[in-house]
């Protein structure tokens, strides 16, 4: 077998790999949550559906995940985003890892960077942008990097647009008011984060069944939105069904609930677990548009939700202190920041006697 090496990063080329290499092998892919042969699929909801809150609040609450139709962001702008991912993945390597994501950098090229927490690697590349995306794209078409940049600034426009929107379906489900959130301005409007775009590419995989693209995990934002390309491979994981795939429908987007949104809620809404499998024969592409809140934002359980019978179940904690916690104790993270009753009151399972494993 011939294996082409990255010079820069010990991962292989995998658009030219013919057999699966033992660094790619995983020992069980299906772990012990079966894929569900379930006839009810994760929701799909119309946006302009007059009981569309409804609808958002309960798929937020039984699923933790859920597809969107008629959300306003227009097709073209998918296409394009979608048509530039592929540009940019069917780059040579070489070329791509001119822009590779530096060693202790977040932005650039590179591997899923949950990969150091797993013992086999995941047969998948990605592209992450943190607010301009001019200087890696300089390094990928020194003399034609325009359209790329102006393709991504168009998909983050109409992305916050549909993020501010969703957020207030789902706080509005909570019974939530624009006077309850202290980031929202006079009119409404969430005050601007600093989204991250993540482009991820999943090669034909020699090997499926035995490989993983992106290994289970949540989301560490309050929303998640994802494009996915007419091939299959998102699965999430539902209590009592095991994994369910999210089907590709052409036009509609994929919401995450993600780990900030569910201490906001007070645990009533859950991040959902999911990974991305391979396939045989297909390329499968995605764009995830991940929103937090501003970085000076401390999320904890909105007070409106909180009583003397269901008390905060979580500390305070800003995006970039959950981020460091994640980036330590990834899916236990959760747990970190959760509070541990006692008689006396709640204490923070930072108390390593009252650590709690979730």
């Amino acid at each position: 077998m011939s294996m082409k090496l990255l010079k820069y990063e010990n991962h292989l080329d995998l658009n030219s790999m013919k057999e699966l290499p033992d660094s790619y092998a995983w020992s069980s892919v299906d772990d012990d949550s079966p894929t569900s042969c379930s006839s009810e699929p994760v929701p799909v909801i119309n946006l302009e559906d007059p009981n569309a809150m409804m609808q958002v609040g309960h798929a937020c609450k039984t699923w933790g995940v859920f597809q969107v139709m008629n959300h306003g962001v227009p097709m073209m702008v998918l296409d394009e985003m979608e048509a530039s991912g592929r540009k940019l993945f069917s780059l040579p390597i070489q070329q791509k890892l001119q822009a590779a994501r530096p060693v202790d950098g977040v932005s650039g090229y590179g591997v899923a960077r949950i990969s150091s927490f797993f013992p086999k690697l995941m047969w998948s590349e990605g592209f992450t942008i943190i607010g301009s995306p001019y200087e890696h794209a300089q390094k990928l078409w020194p003399h034609g990097y325009t359209h790329f940049c102006e393709v991504i600034e168009e998909y983050k426009k109409e992305m916050n647009t549909l993020v501010n929107k969703l957020m207030w379906l789902i706080l509005g489900s909570l019974g939530i008011t624009k006077g309850d959130i202290k980031w929202a301005g006079p009119t409404g409007e969430l005050k601007e984060a600093c989204p991250v775009l993540q482009l991820n590419s999943y090669p034909a995989c020699p090997d499926p069944d035995r490989a993983m693209g992106l290994a289970a995990h949540t989301d560490s934002t309050l929303l998640t939105i994802l494009h996915q390309n007419n091939t299959s491979g998102l699965q999430v994981q539902r209590e009592g069904t095991g994994w369910v795939t999210v089907p590709p429908i052409r036009g509609a987007l994929v919401v995450n609930v993600g780990d900030l949104l569910h201490i906001l809620s007070n645990g009533l809404y859950s991040s959902v677990l999911h990974r991305a499998m391979v396939n045989r024969t297909q390329h499968r592409l995605s764009v995830a548009y991940l929103y937090g809140p501003p970085s000076n934002v401390r999320i904890s359980p909105l007070s409106k939700l909180t009583d003397s019978c269901h008390p905060p179940l979580y500390r305070p904690v800003t995006w970039s202190e959950y981020l460091g916690t994640k980036a330590i104790h990834f899916n236990k993270a959760l747990s970190l920041v959760r509070l541990c009753a006692r008689r006396n009151g709640f204490v923070d399972v930072n108390d390593h006697n009252s650590v709690l494993v979730g």
